[in-house]
């Protein structure tokens, strides 16, 4: 079992960076290539379609994996989650990597919308708000699991 936790806590680890840098690289670095134009409309569909594969893929590997942790952790009851910090901790975690999911999704829907008709400018413009909240979302969810491998 103490194997069976370790792969499941470094596999949990290795897709939420995955996940988390990948949206924050593409709110950082992508977006504002598309927002000036530097991007042709093909190399914002290939890396908008990149970030969404990573971004399902991520969310169904942190739903599997959370899941096989929670119990070990201490926090698998339901009176559990209520009356612990970790408790609070893991379900703030989980709402976020919700929100994190629909942002992104929502982000990236916007851009492929606007490449539909063979613009980049404005779908870049238009994602923005969502990826931009997407990696605030992003960066809580680190704190968060921060706050989790310390123990609070």
């Amino acid at each position: 079992m103490a194997t069976a936790l370790s792969a499941s806590f470094a596999i949990h680890l290795v897709f939420a960076a995955i996940w988390t840098g990948s949206v924050l690289y593409f709110t950082y670095a992508v977006l504002p290539l598309g927002r000036d134009g530097e991007l042709s409309a093909g190399a914002l569909e290939s890396t908008t379609s990149k970030l969404t594969t990573i971004s399902r893929v991520s969310a169904v590997v942190q739903l599997l994996t959370g899941a096989f942790m929670s119990s070990p952790m201490g926090v698998a009851t339901t009176t559990a989650y209520w009356s612990s910090t970790s408790g609070y901790l893991v379900i703030a975690m989980v709402v976020l990597w919700l929100a994190l999911a629909a942002l992104t999704e929502m982000g990236a829907s916007a851009i492929r919308d606007g490449l539909a008709v063979d613009k980049v400018r404005s779908p870049a413009r238009d994602a923005s708000t969502r990826l931009r909240a997407a990696s605030v979302v992003a960066l809580l969810l680190l704190l968060d699991a921060g706050a989790l491998a310390a123990g609070l």
